[in-house]
């Protein structure tokens, strides 16, 4: 175990002696720092210490033709620092390469997402349209706040992204983080996303419509060759559910007589009674039943649930004069027409299967009508004292 001062020169000219396979040159200024040499004329810098556990490690640092001297001296010493601190660069050096790229903690993602989201086609989307491209190849602990954050910005600005959108990408991409954190993935340790500024926007936007807007909707519905589009519309309006909920219910949740509809399993994993009004009662019975059919409102031709009614409901929307109205806002008229008629946004949260009531604090619209009353009926409250 020759001991020299290793220096550029000296690493330049040193030879392995004849009839040994290899030779190392331990530096006398830096503890553990060594030049190993081969007959075959190969050279490589290494660092060698002891570990916490009193076992001998070693830490490659470069080949001789990889690295100048001086760079691998540079290494050598910063290597030594960490194990003076308690350290193991080699243990160290493991863990980093052990690090999964993103592209491999998206595809888990994906595989998790299917196992408990009702649309976790929306999350692949997401993932294999906007992030894999940009981050699919970086190791995670690679991936910066600030890189996210100026990505996301020019993301938007170029794609002409609604501050929605975006707020999604980064949704999505935090819960990667945050399910590499749960699955003590190395390099999960932090979240990067979580220093991300949200966008600053309102997305609760709420449409409702006049008595006009709803005779006009009904009647273009009616005319669609979905014979089902109307009474889906109606129902829509009429219970506050989700288009999802009404296009996959079954006749055995609904009791009309008690006039009760059981919606099984709903947006936020959990079920809830909704009671139908009079109204609605009379449209579902006026639904044909098909033979051995269990669903309420299915494709006549398939006996099996719209997976959309995209086509049929911008058709008629078209047709009653109502450019830019979505089938959700259907939920915001019947919580709208709720709280006008004194429900309190408790009930309305009950009914629309909201987990918290700030969730239905946007559909506390009041109509002029409504405000004008209040207004009177305080005014001739006070007359009156």
């Amino acid at each position: 175990m020759p001991k020299v001062k290793l220096d550029a020169t000296f690493c330049l000219t040193a030879a392995c002696p004849a009839g040994k396979r290899k030779i190392d040159y331990w530096d006398t200024i830096t503890t553990g720092f060594v030049l190993e040499v081969r007959g075959s004329g190969g050279k490589t810098y290494y660092l060698r210490y002891f570990d916490q556990s009193g076992r001998q490690r070693q830490s490659r640092i470069a080949g001789f033709n990889d690295a100048t001297f001086a760079e691998a001296q540079k290494a050598a010493k910063r290597l030594r620092s960490e194990v003076v601190l308690g350290g193991d660069p080699l243990a160290t050096k493991r863990t980093k390469r052990a690090v999964p790229t993103y592209g491999s903690l998206a595809e888990q993602h994906i595989a998790h997402a299917k196992t408990y989201q009702r649309s976790w086609w929306s999350t692949e989307g997401i993932i294999r349209k906007h992030l894999l491209p940009r981050w699919g190849r970086m190791r995670l602990d690679e991936i910066k706040s600030q890189d996210i954050a100026k990505w996301l910005a020019e993301k938007a600005a170029a794609e002409g992204l609604k501050p929605a959108t975006a707020e999604k990408i980064r949704v999505v991409m935090g819960k990667s983080f945050a399910l590499a954190g749960e699955w003590q993935l190395p390099g999960g340790e932090s979240n990067p996303v979580r220093a991300v500024r949200r966008p600053a926007f309102d997305n609760r936007r709420s449409r409702y419509l006049s008595t006009d807007e709803v005779e006009r909707l009904l009647v273009a519905a009616g005319r669609s060759p979905n014979p089902q589009l109307r009474p889906i519309i109606h129902l829509l309006m009429l219970t506050g559910a989700r288009v999802s909920e009404l296009l996959h219910s079954r006749w055995e949740q609904f009791d009309l007589e008690r006039r009760t509809w059981h919606i099984l399993i709903s947006k936020n994993g959990e079920g809830r009674h909704v009671p139908l009004a009079s109204a609605a009662v009379t449209v579902i019975k006026a639904l044909q039943r098909f033979e051995g059919c269990p669903y309420l409102v299915p494709n006549p031709e398939t006996r099996k649930p719209f997976v959309s009614i995209k086509r049929a409901w911008q058709t008629a929307r078209r047709e009653a004069h109502l450019p830019g109205l979505r089938v959700h806002d259907l939920r915001h008229h019947c919580a709208s027409g709720l709280v006008n008629s004194g429900a309190s946004l408790f009930m309305v949260s009950k009914l629309l299967g909201h987990r918290d009531l700030k969730s239905s604090e946007r559909y506390s619209f009041l109509t002029q009508e409504s405000l004008l009353a209040a207004v009177e009926a305080g005014a001739a409250k006070m007359a009156s004292l």
